[in-house]
């Protein structure tokens, strides 16, 4: 049965699991996964456990797998409300988690490590792990922001300038939202929401939101989205005072204010995200 690393293999009769939901806006109780636990035969406890269940939608999934190393079940929810989180990064929904929940007991899974971004602000005044994405985005207080984008990789050096409401670096586990804003308006007329972009474990993506201006130094290139190398450092500075804040790296929704005395760094993690992944589900099958 795969375990993180250091952790010694259990007994199915001493397995125990922690349940993980929004504090502030929980689609589900905790004592309402803790009773599936239970039934399953598995423990509920904070102490030591095995893995994480982590209900809720892909803002949850990205909290908890930007924090915990330990390996995490993600569980989504589902809504009548069209505007709720459609979970893309979930292995199963709740109506089935007793099924799953038996399946991991039963050893019918795999782990697969995430790699993560680390973010430093100031050369460290402030750090912090990216499991999916992290944005600089325009407040309400600003029409716009104005920024430079320094990337630096094997082989490569360029700086972009922007003018638009922010900008996302992304891992291969967030290419499914932020980054995939362009998929959606690829017909022009209408709106494609199921569409999306998925980039490789190898690369990060960057992605400008909704840019009126972009250049590249020394070049006629005016870039929109890319994707380089994993590896690849950014340094994002704003080129103007405005009211601009840094979303994906604390629990804050409001996130974090930078301002033109800020520097921006971003990079890979020496850290890995431990995500469960079921024998029948259909990221498996897609693997297979």
């Amino acid at each position: 049965m795969p375990l993180p690393p250091g952790c010694p293999p259990k007994r199915d009769s001493d397995m125990k699991a922690t349940v993980l939901v929004d504090t502030e806006r929980p689609k589900v109780s905790e004592s309402e996964v803790a009773s599936i636990l239970k039934k399953s035969g598995i423990e509920h406890s904070t102490a030591t456990p095995a893995f994480g269940v982590v209900v809720g939608g892909d803002g949850l999934f990205s909290y908890q797998g930007r924090r915990l190393t330990i390996p995490l079940l993600f569980v989504g929810t589902k809504s009548r409300r069209p505007t709720d989180s459609k979970a893309r990064l979930a292995e199963v929904y709740l109506t089935g988690l007793q099924v799953a929940l038996r399946e991991v007991r039963a050893g019918r899974y795999t782990v697969v490590r995430h790699r993560r971004l680390q973010v430093s602000i100031n050369r460290g005044e402030f750090k912090g792990e990216i499991f999916t994405d992290v944005s600089l985005e325009k407040g309400a207080d600003s029409n716009c922001i104005r920024y430079a984008v320094e990337v630096r990789g094997r082989g490569m050096e360029f700086t972009d300038s922007a003018v638009s409401n922010g900008v996302v670096i992304t891992t291969a586990a967030g290419s499914t939202g932020y980054y995939s804003y362009l998929d959606k308006l690829d017909r022009g007329d209408r709106l494609e929401p199921e569409k999306y972009t998925k980039i490789g474990e190898d690369e990060v993506g960057v992605c400008h939101i909704a840019p009126t201006y972009t250049s590249r130094d020394q070049t006629k290139r005016h870039p929109l989205r890319y994707s380089v190398p994993w590896g690849s450092t950014f340094r994002i500075t704003l080129m103007r005072d405005a009211d601009a804040h840094l979303f994906g790296v604390t629990q804050s929704r409001k996130g974090l204010r930078i301002t033109t005395k800020d520097t921006v760094d971003v990079g890979p993690s020496k850290d890995t995200t431990n995500v469960i992944r079921l024998a029948s589900s259909q990221h498996a099958q897609a693997r297979a």
